[in-house]
């Protein structure tokens, strides 16, 4: 019988022991977050952020700009942000506004600010085998998430697809490191289905349906991180969960799965950085 890879559980737990260890701490961390533009979607993200962030007892704070913010006001903001003591960890919602370099942005972001562990100095640290400030959301709940279900993947064949630099790049090198043998596989890689039927464990962060029952072996792992709406308005994985979830040992839903361990993994990232 496969079992669901239950994110609220999990996002449940490590809330409940964090709200904990902040009630006893005479000084609390501050995350900032900044928000640039009118995307609704980023809208809802920031506001459940911020409340998320205070329920635990974070202080939070976020910096709203129009559309038509310059890139100069941005920087500025960041580099205030980096010398102000009091704030102990920065977060740039993306996507930005199309006409602001993001590169650009997330470079001037302190490294030892920065929640999302996306700056070149965290990413690079990581890609060394070193160890970052913190490690990027998604990846780190997506590991989080395999440990609470005993699912070791040393040795395990793990297909990841999708190469960002937000999961596919990053949860490629966290699997590494813990000796998981990775294959990449991306929207220019011919034959997908040959790859994915070996795989022990899939990790797919592409946003559109992309994995059916026929493309993979029986018992093997799921991680869906996909998400998006289809026709109809409904909220759906890159997995065909219904029909997958038939064979596979654990999968886990969309949503309910890594969406809550991406909060979970952005809370413990601001209150390690405080901690130092």
């Amino acid at each position: 019988m496969t079992v669901i890879l239950d994110g609220k559980k999990l996002r449940d737990k490590i809330f409940l022991d964090l709200k904990a260890k902040l009630d006893n701490m005479p000084q609390k961390p501050t995350l900032a977050v900044i928000l640039a533009g009118n995307d609704p979607a980023s809208a809802i993200y920031v506001r459940n952020k911020k409340k998320t962030a205070e329920n635990l007892g974070i202080n939070s704070l976020v910096i709203e700009y129009p559309s038509n913010v310059t890139e100069t006001e941005l920087l500025s903001k960041i580099k205030e942000l980096n010398n102000d003591k009091s704030i102990t960890a920065i977060l740039v919602q993306l996507p930005l506004p199309e006409h602001i370099n993001k590169f650009r942005i997330i470079d001037t972001i302190s490294p030892q600010k920065d929640v999302d562990g996306l700056t070149p100095y965290n990413l690079g640290k990581l890609f060394a085998g070193e160890e970052p400030y913190v490690y990027p959301c998604t990846p780190k709940g997506i590991l989080l998430l395999l440990d609470e279900y005993n699912i070791d993947v040393d040795g395990k064949h793990v297909v990841v697809i999708g190469r960002s630099n937000l999961v596919g790049k990053p949860v490629a090198q966290m699997l590494l490191k813990r000796n998981a043998t990775v294959t990449m596989c991306h929207s220019h890689t011919e034959n997908l289905s040959e790859i994915t039927k070996t795989a022990d464990i899939i990790v797919s962060a592409v946003g559109k349906k992309v994995i059916g029952e026929k493309m993979l072996k029986s018992d093997c792992v799921v991680v869906d991180v996909g998400i998006y709406k289809d026709e109809n308005g409904k909220v759906r994985g890159d997995v065909d969960f219904e029909n997958v979830s038939k064979i596979t040992a654990y999968i886990s839903p969309v949503p309910g799965g890594v969406g809550p361990m991406t909060i979970a993994s952005l809370m413990l990232n601001t209150v390690e950085l405080f901690n130092g």
